[in-house]
């Protein structure tokens, strides 16, 4: 049973906005770095925005300035904000979480070993219609 549960995909015409939500256990949220990457099918998963044990966070460059992430301690849920949607943004949407490893040099570049990150959601797919 997996510990992380996206919601908030869907389908949004490019320049609108969505809201992904990943609710978590009070234990990860509390001591787990998290983050969201974003995987299109035959191509490596790669993370697109992090924010670590203290509130750092870190994004890809492809989406600074249009994405945000936050963390609600209250509902233990990582959300990640995304407005200003083009169509290179569609792809399948992961959270994640894990103990080793910094933000500053996981988020922005592929996942090539997925299994590396201790804690995975099922994914939430995002379609940008241009």
């Amino acid at each position: 049973q997996r510990r992380l549960v996206e919601s908030g995909g869907g389908s949004v015409q490019a320049g609108g906005s969505l809201r992904l939500s990943c609710t978590a256990s009070e234990y990860i949220f509390s001591y787990y770095n998290m983050g969201w990457f974003r995987q299109d099918p035959g191509k490596e998963r790669v993370g697109v925005a992090g924010i670590d044990t203290d509130g750092g966070t870190k994004y890809a460059e492809s989406v600074v300035g249009r994405f945000s992430i936050s963390k609600d301690n209250a509902k233990n849920t990582l959300y990640l904000q995304m407005n200003s949607l083009k169509s290179e943004d569609s792809a399948m949407y992961y959270c994640a979480a894990w103990v080793a490893g910094p933000i500053s040099t996981i988020i922005g570049s592929p996942i090539r070993r997925p299994e590396a990150l201790d804690e995975w959601g099922q994914g939430t797919l995002v379609n940008v219609s241009s």
